[in-house]
């Protein structure tokens, strides 16, 4: 199976499952739950539950163990989206060619449906103790709150909002990708590999990859808003600079962040070399976030 035919079976089973794993859009109050399934369907790549099962396989486990975290991973995401493109935060009016949450559903739904993805997300995960031991379930429930909370993601976007305006130097802007972006990816992985038992070798390896591919992930993002198509990306171009965001190509120039995204990337690829071919999908992974018009 091809690399986009591999992408494309992960991603339909990782819809199949968060359809189930949400509320019906007739659930009453059905507002909320037709907003809940407006943004999760909102054609996302489904990058990180991909990941979570992609570490999976590469240890051994499968896809059956990790969905529920994985597609618990995607709500987070989600919930993020949605409370990012607030007026308030971004103040974005599109999202992959759409119209964001708040603009169809308005500002106050689109702050509960936050709140409704976040909450869900937990609710799935508590699931999973079925199919893992309920120590590694916790382990990873733990990581994963922090990786969502003010010491990752959050963190992330406060440091990121208190930035606007202010000239910051690459030690702040490394801390807000990281953070913002990479607590996800990272935590993405890792749930994947613990919850199919992997080896503190394994973990440490996949650790690497994680954090590498997600800073390379961000500066991409950053150099998409520069250089990307609007139609591919499915909003305005330059919406950073809109925002007066603090970004890669902004601090070092262009060129410099290509050079900074493809050390990353490289640098999470020579992770991989313990598993040889069987974290090929994940190696592929890297080279298509590196090469992305979108």
């Amino acid at each position: 199976m091809s690399y986009q035919d591999q992408l494309k079976s992960y991603a339909l089973a990782v819809d199949k499952a968060l359809n189930e794993y949400l509320p019906a859009a007739e659930v009453y109050p059905s507002t909320i739950h037709e907003a809940m399934r407006y943004s999760v369907f909102a054609g996302g790549k489904r990058l990180r539950p991909i990941l979570t099962i992609a570490a999976a396989e590469a240890v051994g486990g499968s896809m059956e163990q990790v969905m529920p975290v994985a597609c618990a991973l995607e709500l987070i995401h989600t919930y993020s989206l949605v409370h990012d493109d607030l007026p308030a935060m971004d103040n974005d009016d599109f999202r992959r060619g759409r119209p964001t949450n708040h603009k169809v559903y308005g500002e106050a739904m689109a702050i509960l449906v936050g709140d409704a993805l976040l909450t869900q997300a937990f609710e799935v995960i508590a699931g999973t103790a079925v199919k893992v031991s309920p120590d590694k379930v916790n382990q990873v429930t733990l990581e994963i709150a922090r990786a969502a909370g003010s010491l990752g993601l959050i963190g992330g976007q406060v440091v990121d909002t208190l930035s606007e305006d202010q000239v910051i130097d690459g030690q702040v802007l490394e801390y807000i990708h990281r953070h913002k972006t990479g607590a996800l990816f990272r935590v993405a992985v890792r749930a994947g590999a613990i919850l199919s038992g992997a080896s503190a070798e394994e973990l440490a390896a996949l650790t690497t990859y994680a954090e590498q591919m997600g800073l390379a992930f961000q500066i991409k993002d950053d150099l998409l808003d520069i250089e990307g198509d609007e139609a591919k990306i499915g909003k305005p171009v330059g919406s950073d600079v809109k925002n007066k965001k603090a970004t890669y190509p902004a601090l070092y120039g262009l060129e410099k962040a290509r050079e900074m995204a493809a050390r990353a990337a490289a640098e999470a690829v020579a992770a991989l070399e313990i598993f040889g071919p069987k974290a090929e999908f994940l190696r592929s992974i890297m080279h298509f976030i590196i090469n992305r018009d979108h």
